[in-house]
């Protein structure tokens, strides 16, 4: 069991000793709750802890958090609710479908208060769209969201009735096929004489999704600039110097002519193009618009973004794409390796963390490209069971606990196979989230000024400690 000790004290450093003690003099008093999610435990209750007045030798494997240091804010967690998602969430049964949507988005409950949508189809769909197909059309007369009518739009408008702050970024993967060198929607380069309607087209499905009740708050440019998947899926090249022009002379203005409040991130792809972020945030043009870079995390490592941030201390940085796959081992309860990835986005500046599909069937579908993903939950396209990922119970300890704006604080210590993360929330509870990847239990001191307290963390656990 989880129990409290007394233990000695590290300060952050003479500046923060009289600020923290003074912090903590109200907290030594105050219980810790505690939620764990290990074994046959899901975010559930542990026994509370109780801060101590730190005393004695300090032992090795400590943890000392840093209230003073603050880094970004957070804007929060979520998935995608791709069509494919929509889709499956939407065949469920009334019933079945709204305990569900309650689960994944009431406040009280997951809380899950940042999506991402595509613009137009993705992999992950029941066919492949675009808003404006056939014939070249550079007046966009053809245009038309019907498609996203039938369920995308319902489910998207439900989810922010239950979670009135629901952030909505959208994506596209490919323009329509008529504005690329290929014709296609599938892989190819977009033709740069294009680029003002394709701006035209970003606005106009901007102001039909909010004249259909959804305001979208954020875009990126193209999802995965740099790789055309083989033409296998709806994608498309675009370049640096297309991205550059597209955003600082064409989406850019176009969106401020509309009078539209929809930002702009960039990129949206790996950390390893971490050169190129910095390159476009140079612009003196794309800079005007935005300072906002999109990450997915399959090349690279997060802590590359510190080099956009050397560079840029001013730049946002939000991770929009990753989910689990079936072939990963545990799919159902490798909750501590998705944990461990959070944390380590949330350490390294990410004010968001946005799975990929919020919700695929038993095989990973629908999807119309080559790969097969798992959803962040999984509804069986025969029974309607959901199964609920490790990436879904990390999640709990992050999106449950962290509020919107809530910062990231500084936590030192090196204890082997534990990582941790720590936030202030704005009503003024600290949150501290530890995922031990070991498969033994193992013991931590935390500090925090003069409070200690001991946390036994079971193996292979999250556990989050939350406190005022």
């Amino acid at each position: 069991m989880i129990a409290a000790s007394t233990a000695p004290v590290v300060l952050a450093g003479k500046s923060s000793r009289t600020a923290l003690a003074r912090q903590n003099k109200s907290q030594s008093d105050g219980s810790i709750t505690v939620r764990v999610t290990a074994a046959d435990r899901r975010y559930a209750l542990a026994e509370p802890l109780r801060w101590r007045p730190a005393s004695g030798r300090v032992g090795a494997n400590r943890i000392v958090l840093l209230p003073a240091r603050k880094r970004q804010p957070i804007l929060g967690f979520g998935a995608a609710l791709t069509d494919a998602a929509c889709y499956m969430i939407n065949r469920m049964p009334e019933a079945e479908r709204e305990k569900l949507l309650l689960e994944l988005f009431d406040p009280k409950q997951m809380a899950f208060n940042v999506c991402r949508l595509a613009i137009g189809s993705s992999d992950y769909a029941t066919s492949m769209y675009s808003f404006d197909e056939g014939e070249p059309d550079p007046q966009l007369k053809r245009f038309s969201i019907e498609h996203d009518r039938a369920y995308i739009l319902p489910i998207v408008r439900r989810a922010r009735q239950i979670n009135p702050e629901l952030f909505l970024f959208a994506s596209p993967w490919s323009p329509p096929g008529w504005m690329k060198d290929n014709n296609s929607m599938l892989g190819g380069t977009i033709r740069a004489r294009y680029l003002g309607a394709y701006a035209n087209y970003f606005v106009k499905f901007l102001e039909a999704y909010l004249a259909a009740g959804v305001e979208i708050n954020a875009v990126s440019s193209q999802n995965e600039v740099d790789t055309d998947q083989d033409s296998k899926m709806p994608a498309c090249l675009f370049p640096q110097e297309i991205e550059v022009r597209y955003v600082g002379e064409n989406l850019g203005p176009a969106l401020e002519r509309a009078g539209l409040k929809t930002k702009i991130w960039l990129l949206d792809h790996n950390y390893n193009l971490w050169g190129r972020a910095i390159a476009e945030l140079d612009d003196p043009e794309v800079n005007q618009y935005t300072k906002a870079i999109a990450w997915h995390g399959y090349l690279g490592k997060p802590e590359w973004v510190e080099k956009v941030f050397a560079a840029h201390p001013d730049a946002e940085m939000y991770w929009t794409e990753g989910g689990p796959h079936f072939d990963e081992e545990n799919y159902a309860d490798n909750w501590s390796m998705w944990s461990l990835k959070i944390t380590g986005l949330l350490r390294n500046g990410m004010r968001c963390v946005i799975a990929w599909n919020m919700a695929l069937d038993e095989t990973g579908k629908p999807n119309i490209g080559p790969y097969k993903c798992a959803g962040t939950v999984t509804i069986h396209s025969q029974t309607n069971e959901v199964i609920r990922s490790g990436q879904y119970w990390a999640f709990q300890h992050y999106s449950r606990a962290m509020q919107r704006n809530a910062v990231v604080i500084g936590s030192e210590g090196d204890v082997a196979n534990v990582h941790h993360v720590a936030v202030l929330n704005p009503d003024g509870c600290y949150v501290v989230v530890l995922t031990n990847s070991r498969k033994a239990p193992t013991t931590v001191q935390l500090r925090d000024g003069s409070g200690a307290v001991k946390v036994d963390l079971l193996a292979d656990s999250v556990t989050t400690l939350a406190w005022k």
